[in-house]
């Protein structure tokens, strides 16, 4: 049988060497392509025509989570894998909504990434045991949906200005960034404060630097 077409989407060189010798050592998936951000990887669909995306989430030039949605937008039957260094509690069921089939850690190692693409190849999704079991904790009655996070109250845009103003972004960085006015970026900052019950633009950059550092330190 023909082996499997997989693009590769990183922007580390190495990251992509590595996971480019790990599946091209089997013999039912291989590696078409690689590109080191979003725009390169829309280059290379056309000329590959992968089955199956394995995309980092964090790249320059666009959001990962909107790269996800663009590409199912422009194929939905387009199979993608997040391959990424972000905790998967805080990640994974954005990756998922954005129309990702699957979310896993880049500590996860190899084998398990070779079963994670192949259980996607299949038609199923993956996550990781521990993660099933959130998700599926989440939709139970007992525990309300995103109770466990003030930051899960945040929309995928919201989420994405978050982590830019704990990065030190201004609101004008921020909206040449993510292609918004600045009235729109200044509307976000209102809503998540807001939802995170901040009472002021002190204490969002504070609680915004504080928990960016800490994701830093749990990768």
């Amino acid at each position: 049988m023909p082996r499997r077409r997989i693009l590769l989407v990183d922007d580390h060189p190495f990251m992509r060497a590595g996971l480019g010798q790990l599946i091209d050592r089997q013999t039912d998936m291989a590696v078409c392509g690689e590109a080191g951000n979003p725009a390169e990887a829309f280059a290379q669909l056309e000329k590959t025509k992968p089955e199956l995306v394995l995309t980092d989430l964090t790249m320059p030039g666009r959001s990962g989570l909107e790269f996800v949605k663009d590409l199912r937008a422009l194929d939905p039957t387009l199979l993608v894998l997040v391959v990424s260094m972000h905790d998967e509690a805080v990640y994974a069921e954005r990756a998922l909504r954005a129309g990702a089939r699957g979310y896993i850690m880049k500590e996860a190692g190899g084998e398990n990434l070779l079963a994670a693409i192949r259980q996607i190849l299949r038609g199923e999704m993956y996550v990781s045991p521990r993660m099933s079991a959130r998700i599926l904790e989440g939709l139970s009655t007992a525990r309300p949906r995103g109770s466990s996070s003030p930051i899960e109250k945040l929309t995928d845009r919201e989420f994405e200005v978050f982590q830019l103003i704990g990065q030190g972004k201004s609101t004008r960085d921020i909206a040449e960034q993510l292609h918004l006015s600045p009235k729109t970026v200044d509307v976000h900052r209102s809503n998540i404060k807001e939802k995170l019950e901040l009472r002021d633009a002190t204490a969002l950059i504070r609680h915004a630097v504080r928990w960016v550092e800490t994701q830093q330190v749990d990768s």
